[in-house]
Protein backbone atom coordinates (compact mmCIF):
# COMPACT_ATOMS: atom_id res chain seq x y z
CA UNK A 1 0.00 0.00 0.00
CA UNK A 2 1.59 3.40 -1.09
CA UNK A 3 1.74 6.77 1.20
CA UNK A 4 -0.90 8.48 -0.76
CA UNK A 5 -3.43 5.13 -0.40
CA UNK A 6 -2.88 5.38 3.17
CA UNK A 7 -2.70 9.27 3.77
CA UNK A 8 -4.89 11.21 6.43
CA UNK A 9 -5.21 14.26 7.69
CA UNK A 10 -5.90 15.23 11.33
CA UNK A 11 -9.13 15.54 11.35
CA UNK A 12 -9.66 12.14 9.39
CA UNK A 13 -7.08 10.47 11.68
CA UNK A 14 -8.95 11.64 15.03
CA UNK A 15 -12.38 10.53 13.91
CA UNK A 16 -10.95 7.40 12.51
CA UNK A 17 -9.44 6.42 16.39
CA UNK A 18 -12.71 8.31 18.20
CA UNK A 19 -14.31 5.93 21.18
CA UNK A 20 -17.02 5.47 18.46
CA UNK A 21 -19.32 4.42 21.72
CA UNK A 22 -22.69 6.02 20.29
CA UNK A 23 -24.34 3.31 18.74
CA UNK A 24 -23.02 1.25 21.73
CA UNK A 25 -24.99 3.13 23.77
CA UNK A 26 -28.21 3.35 21.72
CA UNK A 27 -27.81 -0.21 21.17
CA UNK A 28 -27.76 -1.06 25.38
CA UNK A 29 -30.27 1.60 26.11
CA UNK A 30 -32.88 -0.59 24.74
CA UNK A 31 -32.11 -3.02 27.53
CA UNK A 32 -33.95 -0.28 29.95
CA UNK A 33 -35.37 -1.57 33.41
CA UNK A 34 -34.78 -5.14 34.19
CA UNK A 35 -35.58 -7.66 37.22
CA UNK A 36 -33.41 -8.48 39.08
CA UNK A 37 -32.86 -12.63 39.74
CA UNK A 38 -32.34 -12.50 43.00
CA UNK A 39 -34.71 -9.74 44.45
CA UNK A 40 -37.49 -9.67 42.39
CA UNK A 41 -37.17 -5.79 41.41
CA UNK A 42 -37.10 -3.79 38.74
CA UNK A 43 -33.54 -2.18 38.17
CA UNK A 44 -31.89 0.32 35.62
CA UNK A 45 -29.85 -2.13 33.86
CA UNK A 46 -28.05 -0.96 30.49
CA UNK A 47 -26.60 -4.53 29.85
CA UNK A 48 -28.72 -7.60 28.53
CA UNK A 49 -28.19 -11.06 29.99
CA UNK A 50 -26.78 -12.27 26.56
CA UNK A 51 -24.90 -9.33 26.96
CA UNK A 52 -23.47 -10.46 29.72
CA UNK A 53 -22.55 -14.02 28.59
CA UNK A 54 -20.54 -12.14 24.91
CA UNK A 55 -18.63 -9.67 27.35
CA UNK A 56 -17.87 -12.57 29.27
CA UNK A 57 -16.89 -14.76 26.49
CA UNK A 58 -14.60 -12.12 25.04
CA UNK A 59 -12.57 -11.14 27.71
CA UNK A 60 -12.54 -13.47 30.26
CA UNK A 61 -9.31 -15.71 28.15
CA UNK A 62 -7.48 -12.48 28.35
CA UNK A 63 -7.75 -12.40 32.22
CA UNK A 64 -6.98 -15.80 32.22
CA UNK A 65 -3.51 -15.59 30.08
CA UNK A 66 -2.88 -12.76 32.66
CA UNK A 67 -3.01 -15.43 35.38
CA UNK A 68 -1.08 -17.59 33.92
CA UNK A 69 -3.67 -19.90 32.23
CA UNK A 70 -5.82 -22.75 33.40
CA UNK A 71 -3.74 -24.82 35.58
CA UNK A 72 -2.41 -28.39 33.69
CA UNK A 73 -3.75 -30.44 36.67
CA UNK A 74 -6.23 -32.28 34.60
CA UNK A 75 -7.99 -33.92 38.13
CA UNK A 76 -7.67 -30.77 39.99
CA UNK A 77 -9.33 -28.13 36.84
CA UNK A 78 -12.36 -31.05 36.78
CA UNK A 79 -12.71 -31.81 40.52
CA UNK A 80 -13.28 -27.30 41.43
CA UNK A 81 -15.77 -27.42 38.04
CA UNK A 82 -17.44 -30.07 39.64
CA UNK A 83 -17.88 -28.21 42.81
CA UNK A 84 -19.23 -25.00 41.51
CA UNK A 85 -21.15 -26.72 39.08
CA UNK A 86 -23.12 -28.43 42.05
CA UNK A 87 -23.04 -25.18 44.16
CA UNK A 88 -23.82 -23.13 40.49
CA UNK A 89 -27.32 -25.57 39.94
CA UNK A 90 -29.12 -24.38 43.19
CA UNK A 91 -28.51 -20.88 42.71
CA UNK A 92 -31.23 -17.93 41.24
CA UNK A 93 -29.74 -18.24 37.72
CA UNK A 94 -28.92 -21.97 37.58
CA UNK A 95 -28.64 -21.95 33.45
CA UNK A 96 -26.02 -19.19 33.02
CA UNK A 97 -22.98 -20.77 31.07
CA UNK A 98 -20.82 -21.54 34.41
CA UNK A 99 -17.60 -22.73 34.32
CA UNK A 100 -14.99 -22.32 37.20
CA UNK A 101 -10.83 -22.90 36.56
CA UNK A 102 -8.47 -22.93 38.71
CA UNK A 103 -5.82 -20.65 37.34
CA UNK A 104 -1.80 -20.87 37.65
CA UNK A 105 -1.39 -17.57 39.38
CA UNK A 106 0.19 -17.00 42.63
CA UNK A 107 -1.65 -14.15 44.39
CA UNK A 108 -4.61 -15.19 46.23
CA UNK A 109 -7.61 -14.27 45.10
CA UNK A 110 -11.36 -15.70 43.14
CA UNK A 111 -13.42 -13.38 40.66
CA UNK A 112 -16.02 -14.26 38.39
CA UNK A 113 -16.98 -12.63 34.96
CA UNK A 114 -21.01 -11.28 34.34
CA UNK A 115 -21.35 -14.45 32.06
CA UNK A 116 -20.73 -16.93 35.24
CA UNK A 117 -16.59 -17.64 34.26
CA UNK A 118 -15.30 -18.06 37.46
CA UNK A 119 -11.48 -18.59 38.62
CA UNK A 120 -9.83 -19.39 41.34
CA UNK A 121 -5.68 -18.98 42.01
CA UNK A 122 -3.62 -21.69 43.08
CA UNK A 123 -2.81 -18.70 45.69
CA UNK A 124 -6.08 -18.91 47.27
CA UNK A 125 -6.86 -22.92 46.72
CA UNK A 126 -3.51 -23.78 48.66
CA UNK A 127 -4.89 -22.01 51.47
CA UNK A 128 -8.69 -23.78 51.76
CA UNK A 129 -8.68 -26.60 54.10
CA UNK A 130 -11.72 -28.22 52.83
CA UNK A 131 -14.15 -28.60 50.27
CA UNK A 132 -16.91 -26.55 52.34
CA UNK A 133 -14.11 -23.60 51.94
CA UNK A 134 -14.00 -24.23 48.38
CA UNK A 135 -17.74 -24.55 48.03
CA UNK A 136 -17.87 -21.04 50.01
CA UNK A 137 -15.80 -19.37 47.79
CA UNK A 138 -17.42 -20.51 44.73
CA UNK A 139 -20.79 -19.55 45.91
CA UNK A 140 -19.83 -15.98 46.59
CA UNK A 141 -18.76 -15.99 43.31
CA UNK A 142 -21.53 -17.30 41.82
CA UNK A 143 -23.64 -14.93 43.93
CA UNK A 144 -22.36 -11.67 42.15
CA UNK A 145 -22.71 -13.13 39.27
CA UNK A 146 -26.74 -13.84 40.19
CA UNK A 147 -26.76 -10.49 41.24
CA UNK A 148 -25.62 -8.86 38.71
CA UNK A 149 -23.13 -6.71 40.04
CA UNK A 150 -20.68 -6.46 37.54
CA UNK A 151 -23.75 -5.93 34.83
CA UNK A 152 -24.26 -3.11 37.20
CA UNK A 153 -21.13 -1.73 36.95
CA UNK A 154 -20.47 -1.87 33.54
CA UNK A 155 -24.03 -0.24 32.99
CA UNK A 156 -21.94 2.99 34.79
CA UNK A 157 -19.27 2.34 31.97
CA UNK A 158 -21.57 3.09 29.36
CA UNK A 159 -22.48 6.28 30.71
CA UNK A 160 -18.41 7.83 31.27
CA UNK A 161 -18.06 5.72 27.63
CA UNK A 162 -20.70 8.68 26.69
CA UNK A 163 -19.10 11.14 28.29
CA UNK A 164 -15.61 10.15 26.72
CA UNK A 165 -16.88 10.09 23.39
CA UNK A 166 -15.57 13.07 22.61
CA UNK A 167 -12.32 13.02 23.52
CA UNK A 168 -9.23 13.58 20.66
CA UNK A 169 -5.96 11.42 21.08
CA UNK A 170 -3.24 13.39 22.66
CA UNK A 171 -0.32 14.36 20.19
CA UNK A 172 2.75 15.20 22.16
CA UNK A 173 6.01 15.37 20.69
CA UNK A 174 7.44 12.42 23.22
CA UNK A 175 8.81 9.52 21.61
CA UNK A 176 8.67 6.21 22.93
CA UNK A 177 10.64 4.73 25.34
CA UNK A 178 10.58 0.70 25.17
CA UNK A 179 7.94 -1.69 25.46
CA UNK A 180 8.53 -3.09 29.03
CA UNK A 181 5.63 -0.55 31.06
CA UNK A 182 2.97 -2.06 28.99
CA UNK A 183 4.04 -6.23 30.47
CA UNK A 184 4.76 -5.14 33.68
CA UNK A 185 1.13 -5.69 34.64
CA UNK A 186 0.60 -8.93 33.19
CA UNK A 187 0.05 -11.58 35.64
CA UNK A 188 0.28 -8.75 38.71
CA UNK A 189 -1.71 -8.21 41.77
CA UNK A 190 -5.07 -7.49 39.66
CA UNK A 191 -8.23 -9.02 38.41
CA UNK A 192 -8.52 -7.00 34.94
CA UNK A 193 -10.07 -3.91 33.99
CA UNK A 194 -13.65 -5.88 33.64
CA UNK A 195 -13.71 -7.19 36.98
CA UNK A 196 -16.05 -5.30 39.32
CA UNK A 197 -14.46 -3.39 42.70
CA UNK A 198 -17.43 -4.27 44.50
CA UNK A 199 -18.83 -2.60 47.24
CA UNK A 200 -19.20 -3.58 51.07
CA UNK A 201 -23.36 -3.67 50.03
CA UNK A 202 -22.36 -6.29 47.24
CA UNK A 203 -20.07 -8.59 49.42
CA UNK A 204 -22.97 -8.39 52.21
CA UNK A 205 -24.83 -9.82 49.16
CA UNK A 206 -22.95 -12.35 47.54
CA UNK A 207 -21.85 -13.25 51.00
CA UNK A 208 -25.61 -14.12 52.13
CA UNK A 209 -25.95 -15.73 48.35
CA UNK A 210 -23.00 -17.73 48.60
CA UNK A 211 -24.21 -19.31 52.14
CA UNK A 212 -27.86 -20.30 50.61
CA UNK A 213 -26.17 -22.22 47.65
CA UNK A 214 -23.84 -23.75 49.47
CA UNK A 215 -25.88 -24.89 52.20
CA UNK A 216 -28.60 -25.99 49.44
CA UNK A 217 -26.04 -28.31 48.55
CA UNK A 218 -25.49 -30.16 51.27
CA UNK A 219 -22.11 -27.89 52.95
CA UNK A 220 -21.93 -26.97 56.40
CA UNK A 221 -22.17 -22.89 56.22
CA UNK A 222 -19.48 -23.21 58.85
CA UNK A 223 -17.28 -23.35 55.42
CA UNK A 224 -18.28 -19.63 54.69
CA UNK A 225 -17.04 -18.60 58.18
CA UNK A 226 -13.68 -20.58 58.37
CA UNK A 227 -13.41 -19.17 54.42
CA UNK A 228 -13.02 -15.45 55.63
CA UNK A 229 -11.38 -16.24 58.93
CA UNK A 230 -9.02 -17.75 56.62
CA UNK A 231 -8.32 -14.75 54.68
CA UNK A 232 -8.13 -12.32 58.02
CA UNK A 233 -5.72 -14.27 59.24
CA UNK A 234 -3.45 -14.30 56.01
CA UNK A 235 -3.83 -10.56 55.16
CA UNK A 236 -2.26 -10.05 59.06
CA UNK A 237 0.49 -12.51 58.03
CA UNK A 238 1.45 -11.37 54.45
CA UNK A 239 -0.90 -8.31 53.65
CA UNK A 240 0.79 -8.20 50.43
CA UNK A 241 -0.06 -11.98 49.17
CA UNK A 242 -3.80 -10.52 49.43
CA UNK A 243 -3.81 -7.14 47.71
CA UNK A 244 -5.98 -8.11 44.90
CA UNK A 245 -8.78 -9.79 47.21
CA UNK A 246 -9.13 -7.43 49.23
CA UNK A 247 -9.19 -4.60 46.71
CA UNK A 248 -11.62 -6.52 44.76
CA UNK A 249 -13.88 -7.98 47.87
CA UNK A 250 -14.09 -5.45 50.95
CA UNK A 251 -13.49 -7.53 53.48
CA UNK A 252 -14.51 -6.50 57.38
CA UNK A 253 -15.64 -7.57 60.72
CA UNK A 254 -18.62 -7.00 60.12
CA UNK A 255 -18.69 -9.20 56.76
CA UNK A 256 -17.71 -12.13 59.38
CA UNK A 257 -19.71 -11.58 62.19
CA UNK A 258 -23.02 -11.89 59.81
CA UNK A 259 -21.70 -14.74 58.45
CA UNK A 260 -21.60 -15.95 62.21
CA UNK A 261 -24.94 -14.47 62.85
CA UNK A 262 -26.55 -16.11 59.85
CA UNK A 263 -24.62 -19.75 61.11
CA UNK A 264 -26.18 -19.45 64.74
CA UNK A 265 -30.12 -18.61 63.59
CA UNK A 266 -30.98 -19.22 60.15
CA UNK A 267 -28.52 -22.47 59.38
CA UNK A 268 -28.39 -23.33 62.95
CA UNK A 269 -30.03 -26.71 61.42
CA UNK A 270 -27.28 -27.79 58.70
CA UNK A 271 -24.08 -27.17 60.85
CA UNK A 272 -23.59 -30.96 61.15
CA UNK A 273 -23.52 -30.89 56.93
CA UNK A 274 -20.54 -31.63 55.11
CA UNK A 275 -17.24 -30.50 55.13
CA UNK A 276 -15.45 -33.01 52.65
CA UNK A 277 -11.96 -32.45 54.40
CA UNK A 278 -10.52 -35.70 53.03
CA UNK A 279 -11.80 -35.14 50.23
CA UNK A 280 -10.43 -31.64 49.29
CA UNK A 281 -7.21 -33.15 50.41
CA UNK A 282 -6.43 -36.17 48.54
CA UNK A 283 -8.03 -33.74 45.10
CA UNK A 284 -5.15 -31.22 46.18
CA UNK A 285 -2.71 -32.89 46.92
CA UNK A 286 -0.42 -31.96 43.43
CA UNK A 287 -1.38 -28.49 44.55
CA UNK A 288 -0.20 -28.85 47.86
CA UNK A 289 3.14 -29.80 46.93
CA UNK A 290 3.58 -26.16 44.90
CA UNK A 291 2.41 -24.12 48.43
CA UNK A 292 6.15 -23.37 49.18
CA UNK A 293 6.86 -21.87 45.58
CA UNK A 294 3.78 -20.15 45.83
CA UNK A 295 4.16 -18.43 48.73
CA UNK A 296 7.84 -17.70 47.76
CA UNK A 297 6.46 -16.07 44.51
CA UNK A 298 4.06 -14.04 46.56
CA UNK A 299 6.83 -12.39 48.17
CA UNK A 300 9.16 -12.31 45.46
CA UNK A 301 6.11 -9.90 43.94
CA UNK A 302 6.24 -7.96 47.39
CA UNK A 303 9.93 -7.12 47.01
CA UNK A 304 9.45 -6.12 43.26
CA UNK A 305 6.71 -3.53 44.35
CA UNK A 306 9.07 -2.09 46.89
CA UNK A 307 11.56 -2.20 44.52
CA UNK A 308 13.98 -4.30 46.36
CA UNK A 309 14.67 -5.79 43.42
CA UNK A 310 17.92 -7.44 44.78
CA UNK A 311 15.41 -9.25 46.91
CA UNK A 312 13.34 -9.90 45.14
CA UNK A 313 15.42 -11.44 41.96
CA UNK A 314 16.61 -13.51 44.51
CA UNK A 315 13.16 -15.33 45.55
CA UNK A 316 12.02 -15.89 41.87
CA UNK A 317 15.45 -17.74 41.60
CA UNK A 318 14.42 -19.38 44.91
CA UNK A 319 10.87 -20.41 43.62
CA UNK A 320 12.46 -21.96 40.10
CA UNK A 321 14.67 -24.36 42.44
CA UNK A 322 11.53 -25.28 44.41
CA UNK A 323 9.44 -26.16 41.49
CA UNK A 324 11.61 -26.40 38.20
CA UNK A 325 9.41 -26.42 35.38
CA UNK A 326 6.81 -24.13 36.34
CA UNK A 327 5.13 -21.92 34.06
CA UNK A 328 4.27 -18.86 36.72
CA UNK A 329 7.47 -18.98 37.80
CA UNK A 330 9.96 -19.07 35.01
CA UNK A 331 7.52 -16.61 33.21
CA UNK A 332 7.31 -14.34 36.16
CA UNK A 333 11.17 -14.40 36.47
CA UNK A 334 11.07 -13.53 32.52
CA UNK A 335 9.23 -10.31 32.86
CA UNK A 336 11.56 -9.55 36.34
CA UNK A 337 14.51 -9.57 34.06
CA UNK A 338 12.50 -7.31 31.53
CA UNK A 339 11.89 -4.49 34.44
CA UNK A 340 15.43 -4.50 35.03
CA UNK A 341 16.45 -3.91 31.47
CA UNK A 342 18.19 -7.76 31.42
CA UNK A 343 16.36 -8.49 27.88
CA UNK A 344 18.61 -11.25 27.71
CA UNK A 345 17.97 -13.19 30.41
CA UNK A 346 13.84 -12.24 29.87
CA UNK A 347 14.21 -14.02 26.66
CA UNK A 348 15.76 -17.21 28.33
CA UNK A 349 13.12 -17.44 30.82
CA UNK A 350 10.36 -16.77 28.61
CA UNK A 351 11.70 -19.40 26.05
CA UNK A 352 11.58 -22.11 28.87
CA UNK A 353 8.07 -21.05 29.72
CA UNK A 354 6.83 -21.27 26.01
CA UNK A 355 8.67 -25.14 26.87
CA UNK A 356 6.21 -25.59 29.74
CA UNK A 357 3.09 -24.71 28.92
CA UNK A 358 3.11 -24.37 25.17
CA UNK A 359 -0.15 -23.91 24.81
CA UNK A 360 -0.31 -20.83 27.01
CA UNK A 361 0.10 -17.61 24.69
CA UNK A 362 1.46 -14.87 27.69
CA UNK A 363 5.27 -16.48 27.62
CA UNK A 364 4.92 -15.43 23.56
CA UNK A 365 4.13 -12.33 24.30
CA UNK A 366 6.83 -11.37 26.69
CA UNK A 367 9.30 -13.27 24.29
CA UNK A 368 8.33 -11.36 21.58
CA UNK A 369 8.98 -8.10 23.73
CA UNK A 370 12.26 -9.22 24.87
CA UNK A 371 13.22 -9.71 21.07
CA UNK A 372 11.87 -6.00 20.69
CA UNK A 373 14.00 -4.75 23.05
CA UNK A 374 17.28 -7.10 22.14
CA UNK A 375 16.73 -5.46 18.43
CA UNK A 376 15.57 -9.19 17.15
CA UNK A 377 13.15 -7.68 15.03
CA UNK A 378 12.35 -10.71 12.23
CA UNK A 379 11.80 -13.29 15.32
CA UNK A 380 10.38 -10.28 17.36
CA UNK A 381 7.55 -10.13 14.81
CA UNK A 382 6.94 -14.05 14.36
CA UNK A 383 6.31 -15.01 17.92
CA UNK A 384 4.55 -11.66 18.29
CA UNK A 385 1.85 -13.32 15.07
CA UNK A 386 2.45 -16.56 17.29
CA UNK A 387 0.62 -14.84 20.15
CA UNK A 388 -2.04 -13.04 18.26
CA UNK A 389 -3.04 -16.57 16.63
CA UNK A 390 -3.60 -17.81 19.86
CA UNK A 391 -5.33 -15.05 21.45
CA UNK A 392 -6.46 -12.42 18.82
CA UNK A 393 -7.74 -9.35 20.17
CA UNK A 394 -4.55 -7.70 22.46
CA UNK A 395 -4.69 -4.09 21.54
CA UNK A 396 -0.93 -3.92 21.77
CA UNK A 397 0.42 -6.24 19.79
CA UNK A 398 -1.00 -4.00 16.46
CA UNK A 399 1.44 -1.53 17.95
CA UNK A 400 4.70 -4.18 19.04
CA UNK A 401 4.45 -5.35 15.31
CA UNK A 402 4.59 -1.97 13.79
CA UNK A 403 8.04 -1.54 16.07
CA UNK A 404 9.40 -4.48 14.87
CA UNK A 405 8.30 -3.87 11.01
CA UNK A 406 9.55 -0.31 11.37
CA UNK A 407 13.02 -2.03 12.71
CA UNK A 408 12.99 -4.65 9.54
CA UNK A 409 12.63 -1.50 7.38
CA UNK A 410 9.45 -2.13 5.89
CA UNK A 411 7.76 0.99 6.86
CA UNK A 412 4.73 0.96 4.98
CA UNK A 413 3.60 -2.92 6.44
CA UNK A 414 4.40 -0.52 10.06
CA UNK A 415 2.35 2.29 9.17
CA UNK A 416 -0.57 0.13 8.49
CA UNK A 417 -0.37 -1.80 11.65
CA UNK A 418 0.20 1.74 13.63
CA UNK A 419 -2.82 2.93 12.19
CA UNK A 420 -4.54 -0.38 13.17
CA UNK A 421 -3.51 0.31 16.54
CA UNK A 422 -4.49 3.83 17.01
CA UNK A 423 -8.33 2.11 15.78
CA UNK A 424 -8.45 0.55 19.27
CA UNK A 425 -6.21 2.81 21.43
CA UNK A 426 -5.66 6.32 21.29
CA UNK A 427 -4.46 7.20 24.17
CA UNK A 428 -0.67 6.74 26.22
CA UNK A 429 2.80 6.80 25.03
CA UNK A 430 2.63 3.87 22.67
CA UNK A 431 -0.53 6.19 20.99
CA UNK A 432 1.78 9.09 20.89
CA UNK A 433 3.93 7.02 19.38
CA UNK A 434 2.58 5.43 16.57
CA UNK A 435 0.99 9.27 15.34
CA UNK A 436 4.30 11.13 15.42
CA UNK A 437 5.62 8.33 13.20
CA UNK A 438 2.63 8.31 10.73
CA UNK A 439 2.91 11.93 10.72
CA UNK A 440 6.56 12.17 10.40
CA UNK A 441 6.47 9.45 7.36
CA UNK A 442 3.61 11.75 5.57
CA UNK A 443 0.68 9.30 6.83
CA UNK A 444 -1.22 12.41 8.57
CA UNK A 445 -1.28 15.79 7.27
Amino acid sequence: MSPSHLSLNRRQLLQYTGLGVSALVAQQLLAGCAVNPVTGENQFMMISEQQEVSIDKQQSPFQFSNDYGITQDSRLNAYVNRVGQEVASRSHRPRMPYSFSPVNAAYINAYAFPGGTIATTRGILAELNNEAELAALLGHEIGHVNARHTAQQLSKTVFAQMAMAGLSMATSAAGYGGANSALQSLGGLGAGALLAHYSRDNERQADALGMEYMVKTGYSPEGMAQLMELLIRNNQREPNALQAMFSTHPMSSERLANVRNAMNSQYSGQMRQATNRERYMDETANLRRFKPMLNTLQKASAATAAKKLNEAGSLFNQAIQQAPGDYTALLMMAKFQMGTDNNSAAENYARQAIQAYPQEPQARLVSGVSMLNNKRYDAAYQELTNYDRMLPGTVQVNFYQGYALEGMGRREEAAQKYVNFLNKQNKGKEAQYAYNRLKSWGYVK
